[in-house]
């Protein structure tokens, strides 16, 4: 036997070992689920957490003193601007308006008696410049006892709810007192003040500068959910926001209007509110069961490349928008991101990508 034959004979004998039954079977690449990525239009949202204030506040103050004989109105009724709310004592501003009703009438038969006799040389130009100033001062302390009068009566200086009064009847009231003799408050519409991280404020402004996102600051449309988490039934609008950042705690307040018509919201209640900050027309959203963390906290993804080899993906992600990840770095449209069978994947170890199941029904990307 030659050579030649001894080995072809040895390496028939080691192909037939190698068939034989002990020996493993080579297995397939692993079966994941996949979604192409897709760059989109993406409407921005933000909630964030505020307290609603008035839409105006008023402190009902004696404008004159006296004795109160009696309180006009309802406590915590509404009540329309120039409403009666509280009666002073007018006897005191009575009388003094009669003495200079009394006086002006006196002072104005005399500046005429004076206008006749000046043209007939009768009285002096002097006297009669003393007569009709003295007429013009009858006629202003008319008009002064006519209002601390009209002061007697005070009235309520915008629309809203009224308080709780802090005086009853018999009360002695004076004109420069610090006490409010009751409180009203404006709450249809109402405020509500929101407080924005200054770091989402400058992103968000940053992203507008560079053309990425979209957006109207003007009347920005704005809905509340309450404190015992259902949603205000009112939509309302988003202001202004201010110009300086708390450095207490970084945030920036940003005030919005809604409609109360029923009176659900009232001043100081803790709500949160969703804003609709813009929108980015070419956004990259990533299913969030296809992104993981490292050990160091950093989102990753896993996508299959032009071979159908696993690559690991670092990613940088800004929010969440629904049940999907907005990514700003570390995907591209036309990416394969494995969203299914992750745990069959290895990175950098060839698969077999199939289109995940979500996808296939229509409810994935």
């Amino acid at each position: 036997m030659t050579i030649r034959s001894v080995l072809a004979t040895g390496l028939a004998g080691l192909s037939l070992l190698g068939c034989g039954p002990g020996a493993p079977p080579k297995r397939p690449p692993p079966d994941v689920g996949v979604v192409v990525i897709r760059a989109e239009p993406v409407q921005l949202t933000a909630v964030l957490p505020g307290r609603t204030s008035p839409y105006a506040v008023s402190d009902v103050r004696p404008q004159v003193g006296g004795i109160l004989k009696a309180r006009l109105f309802t406590e915590g009724a509404l009540v329309q601007k120039g409403q009666a709310l509280y009666q002073i004592d007018p006897a005191p501003y009575k009388a003094a308006y009669d003495n200079a009703a009394a006086a002006l009438a006196t002072a104005k038969a005399k500046s005429e008696r004076y206008a006749a006799l000046v043209k007939q040389g009768a009285v002096a130009p002097q006297d009669y410049d003393d007569a009709v100033a003295a007429y013009k001062q009858a006629l202003a302390n008319v008009e002064a006892a006519r209002i601390n009068l009209g002061y007697t009566r005070i009235t309520a200086p915008i629309a809203g709810r009224i308080g709780r009064s802090s005086v009853t009847a018999g009360a002695l009231l004076t004109a420069d007192q610090t006490t409010a003799l009751a409180t009203i408050q404006t709450l249809d519409p109402i405020y509500v003040d929101i407080t924005q991280s200054s770091n989402e404020v400058l992103t968000l402004k940053q992203a507008v500068q560079h053309g990425s996102v979209n957006s109207e600051p003007s009347d920005t449309p704005a809905t509340l959910s309450l404190d015992n988490g259902s949603s205000y039934p009112q939509a309302g609008n988003l202001q202004f926001s201010e110009v300086t950042v708390d450095q207490t705690t970084g945030a920036v307040t940003l005030r919005a209007i809604f409609p109360n018509p029923n009176g659900i919201l009232l001043p100081g209640m803790f709500v949160r509110a969703t804003i609709i900050e813009g929108v980015e027309q070419n956004a990259i959203l990533a299913p969030q069961q296809g992104v993981g963390h490292n050990e160091k906290g950093d989102p990753t993804a896993l996508v299959v490349d032009a071979g159908n080899v696993a690559r690991l993906r670092l990613l940088k992600t800004s929010r969440a928008v629904g049940d999907k990840w907005l990514v700003t770095d570390g995907l591209k449209p036309g990416d394969r991101l494995i969203v299914e069978g992750l745990q069959k994947a290895m990175p950098d170890a060839p698969v077999h990508p199939v289109p995940a199941s979500f996808a296939k029904s229509g409810k994935g990307a």
